[in-house]
């Protein structure tokens, strides 16, 4: 019995390792590259045991009237906080727990509005606020971006929230102007460069650490695209719009650096430009740069060195330069008020808060 037994055990085993030869042999001879397969797959396991392949996974663009509905309440006027070139805009919060702002508008759904908010929803940098997506209804149109807590640099050097004007100082100050050069030189960076073209303080947010982020970028071309309403969108007495623009009707990345400079002149100053006037007016106080005192937001309790006021008032001046080609890109910015908040924040920390400004041994014998 127990032979019978482990010959039948035997004859199996032999069975199978028959099987499995002829199994093999027909693989190799028939060249049906089934073999190969099985070995391709055995490798490409190992590979992936030894590497953790990175998986794409595609961003979300499209979002529901419901859950926009939903967010804002109806969009409930309690959760106004603006208006601008595209409609009001609404704080909301989505059911994952992420709070948005919401920009609407009454317009005609439209594919080249869709393609233009993924490629928009595509660009991401630390210092740009992130579009996350679009909705699209009978009759209205929304953008729905990243809410970012503190608001506009604007509201807080002359707006409504003013009380935190006394907490810039000079460094914090070129902090939030090293944030925004990196956004639009981020911008202009691009394969194919995107011009802002509607740069301006009440553009640059902050957030609950105060970086600085860019908003509306590409804003206006999208206008243009869908409906052709960039024209009516641009004012002519805009402070910030280059001069050149008003007459050549052309924008480029030189006329963003113009911008650019116009909100550093209200960094500085913390005063609104209003006007073109306005602003020739502070270049012309520029020409005695002995004397700084009605070109600086008293309000920084002069915290700040003589030769890091004058080198940003400097740069100002070439930001603004005319004809456009005069003026820095905008990687130069970027480098230029690097190194002079780097100076800044290394000289005011030995000298201490609230110091009265000092002149240093370079500005001695100019």
């Amino acid at each position: 019995m127990i032979l019978a037994v482990a010959l039948s055990s035997a004859v199996g085993a032999l069975a199978l390792i028959v099987i499995l030869f002829l199994f093999l042999r027909y693989c190799i001879l028939d060249n049906t590259g089934v073999l190969q397969e099985c070995l391709r797959l055995v490798h490409l396991r190992h590979l992936c045991k030894r590497w953790t392949l990175p998986i794409r996974i595609a961003r979300r663009t499209a979002f529901w009237l419901e859950e926009l509905n939903l967010a804002t309440r109806n969009f409930n006027d309690i959760n106004l906080i603006g208006r601008g070139s595209f409609g009001e805009a609404y704080k909301g919060l989505l059911q994952d727990g992420t709070i948005v702002a919401i920009k609407r508008r009454l317009a005609t759904p439209s594919q080249v509005f869709v393609e233009e908010i993924r490629y928009l929803s595509s660009i991401r940098h630390r210092n740009l606020v992130t579009l996350l997506g679009y909705c699209q209804d009978v009759d209205m149109q929304m953008i729905i971006y990243d809410y970012i807590p503190n608001g506009s640099v604007s509201s807080h050097i002359y707006g409504t929230s003013q009380v935190s004007a006394n907490t810039l100082e000079f460094k914090h100050r070129l902090s939030i102007a090293h944030g925004a050069a990196k956004g639009l030189d981020h911008l202009h960076s691009l394969s194919s460069p995107l011009v802002h073209m509607n740069f301006k303080t009440a553009n640059v947010l902050v957030d609950e650490d105060f970086i600085a982020k860019v908003a509306d970028a590409g804003l206006r071309i999208l206008l243009y695209r869908v409906d052709g309403a960039a024209a009516s969108q641009m004012t002519l007495d805009d402070p910030f719009l280059d001069p050149e623009v008003k007459e050549f009707g052309r924008f480029s990345v030189k006329s963003d650096v113009y911008s650019f400079g116009v909100f550093l002149i209200e960094l500085v100053s913390g005063c609104e430009m209003k006007s073109e006037k306005s602003i020739r007016k502070w270049v012309q106080s520029c020409e005695d740069l002995n004397d700084t005192s009605a070109l600086v937001d008293q309000r920084m309790s002069k915290s700040f060195t003589s030769e890091g006021m004058i080198d940003l008032l400097h740069l100002i001046l070439r930001c603004l330069a005319s004809p456009g080609e005069r003026r820095p890109p905008m990687n130069h910015v970027v480098s230029e008020v690097e190194r002079i908040r780097d100076k800044e924040m290394s000289l005011t920390t030995i000298m201490g808060e609230g110091t009265t400004t000092v002149t240093l041994g370079s500005q001695l014998f100019k």
